[in-house]
């Protein structure tokens, strides 16, 4: 009996990550380039776990944060469209503000996307992010209806 149960302890080990690998896949929407050193989002089972996104696009000139939120939310839904769900199942974001004074400004544009039944939701002032000039980005996690 004891020489079987080791034998599927054995079994077990070996089946439990490549069964969890399975279920591991990376998100990419059209148009955007995959990375060699980050996934814009990862779906594990019926969750997807979507990066930052920052709310700049490559030769627009607008700074301010009503429409870099915006950006950043549009990116955001593209991502999670294309994982196969909606925002409508966000279920908790985290926004990272350059500055503090910047809230009132994304916030105006968050509640207009998320007007009824809004994610978890944590807001963090951060020193810099890694794009010059980005003055927010969002990631969060969503649920993929069956």
């Amino acid at each position: 009996m004891q020489l079987l149960s080791r034998s599927f302890v054995v079994l077990a080990a070996l089946l439990i990550p490549s069964l969890a690998a399975a279920q591991r896949q990376t998100i990419t929407p059209p148009g955007v380039r995959p990375s060699a050193t980050l996934s814009q989002a990862v779906r594990f089972g019926d969750v997807l776990y979507i990066s930052g996104q920052i709310g700049m696009a490559r030769g627009s000139a607008d700074t301010t944060i009503q429409a870099q939120t915006q950006k950043a939310l549009e990116n955001l839904k593209a991502v999670v469209e294309a994982g196969g769900s909606s925002l409508a199942n966000v279920v908790q974001c985290t926004v990272f503000l350059v500055d503090l004074k910047d809230f009132a400004g994304m916030n105006s544009v968050y509640t207009k996307v998320f007007a009824t039944e809004p994610p978890a939701r944590s807001t963090v002032v951060v020193a810099a992010l890694v794009t010059p000039g980005g003055k927010v980005e969002i990631s969060c996690i969503a649920g993929v209806p069956k």
